[in-house]
């Protein structure tokens, strides 16, 4: 089993919905017939069948739909076949959960997940996510299509080529928005109004799919001898790219440190944990696992690199794109004293999937346990808050001025 923490993802599936009869022509006694019928090609319908829970109505409603279903679309020909409507339940009921981030991989579905974990794709840049019940933009990558296209974090997905996103899942959101490199994509976008400004209204964008190269780190000696890491994502290589950043910080004889995880959405909990261990004590905890009032909280601890002293002066800029696995650092650093966190209220992704097999060729992503900071906090209800707010001035940062960065540097030089 494989565990995630990435922003990964939502769903809210309609599957199926059954009208009254219009017009005469009922059957008298139809409810009465027997609940449980003849089915072809499905198996094991009464496996594991819990005795509390009545099927009935579930076989009814699959007899109904074979027996009177006409498709309404005169231009398809395709039928529906039963394992399809298999998975269509399956769907039906994880998203009756009400959870956004636990979702149900039928064949295809699963292979797009697992060709995202390798990195294989052709597509936007951009990691998406439900927010207030509406698909929305964790962050654009940067160097991206969708970030040269001016998508930002924290923006409203509300059309796909033309089709509506109220009711798609994540994982159908994904799919619609990839496609070959080089064709494009045309998204309908609000960007939620900030303070004292008035909502621009949707607009459309139109977006050219290329394949995506996901960046992980940057690094760079400032004026006033500051040192910056940019670091974007928290892949399996980050904490390693990370060690070496920091071996570039020692070398810079300064004891000034900025950590750029604005628009970083996240990714493997080791990465943030690992990396959490260069500025904390062993032992220290850095993130609870929190999975339910019955079970203990699990907590992991920091490695004890924490090859730095109290003359470190350090800053962690954030912002509404920093999600999951940024949030975990980015709390631990603060809740010890260890940084101040400058910027915008992060995006509040703090729980954790497990991928369990279900067949071969499907898998449910399932909500485990939540994220607690080590003094209990739940990332997931509001985000992390920074010690000195300060919203990004989109028009000043445009023309290469960037307000929310020298906020940190005012603050190191103190």
């Amino acid at each position: 089993m494989n565990r995630f923490s990435s922003t990964l993802i939502a769903v809210v599936v309609a599957l199926i919905a059954l009208g009254g009869a219009f017009f005469g022509g009922v059957y008298i006694g139809y409810s009465s017939r027997p609940a449980v019928l003849a089915v072809d090609d499905v198996v094991n319908k009464e496996f594991s069948k819990p005795e509390d829970v009545d099927f009935a109505p579930f076989w009814q409603a699959w007899q109904i739909l074979n027996e009177k279903y006409v498709n309404g679309n005169s231009t398809s020909t395709a039928d529906v076949k039963n394992q399809d409507k298999v998975w269509g339940a399956i769907a039906g009921m994880t998203a009756a959960l009400g959870d956004p981030y636990t979702v149900f991989l039928p064949p295809a579905e699963k292979k797009q997940f697992e060709d995202d974990i390798a990195g294989n794709f052709s597509g936007v840049g951009m990691e998406i996510g439900v927010k207030d019940g509406v698909l929305t933009v964790v962050a654009p990558l940067v160097n991206s299509p969708a970030k040269r296209a001016g998508i930002k974090a924290g923006d409203k997905i509300l059309e796909i080529d033309g089709l509506v996103t109220g009711e798609m899942s994540v994982d159908g959101a994904i799919s619609k928005i990839r496609g070959p490199e080089g064709s494009v994509v045309r998204l309908t976008i609000v960007t939620p109004a900030r303070e004292g400004e008035e909502d621009a209204g949707p607009r459309e964008v139109a977006i050219k799919r290329e394949i995506i190269e996901i960046p992980t780190i940057e690094t760079e000696l400032l004026g006033n001898n500051i040192f910056i890491i940019r670091l974007y994502n928290f892949s399996a290589n980050s904490p390693e790219l990370f060690g070496k950043a920091l071996k570039e910080f020692s070398n810079a004889k300064t004891n000034r440190l900025i950590l750029d995880l604005r628009g970083n959405p996240g990714g493997y909990l080791e990465a943030a944990v690992d990396m959490a261990s260069w500025f904390l004590p062993k032992g220290k905890v850095i993130v609870w696992e929190h999975k339910g009032e019955n079970d203990e909280d699990v907590a992991y601890r920091s490695r004890g690199y924490n090859i730095f002293n109290d003359n470190l002066k350090m800053v962690v800029l954030v912002d509404r794109g920093s999600a999951s696995a940024s949030e975990i650092l980015a709390g631990a650093l603060a809740e010890y004293d260890v940084a101040t966190l400058v910027g915008e209220t992060t995006f509040g992704k703090g729980s954790v999937q497990e991928l369990v097999p279900v067949t071969s060729d499907t898998s449910l992503k399932v909500t485990i346990a939540r994220w607690l900071t080590p003094k209990g906090v739940s990332i997931s209800k509001a985000g992390l808050k920074p010690t000195v707010p300060i919203e990004l001035d989109i028009e000043a940062f445009k023309k290469g001025k960037d307000n929310q960065l020298e906020k940190a540097i005012e603050i190191l030089k103190k």
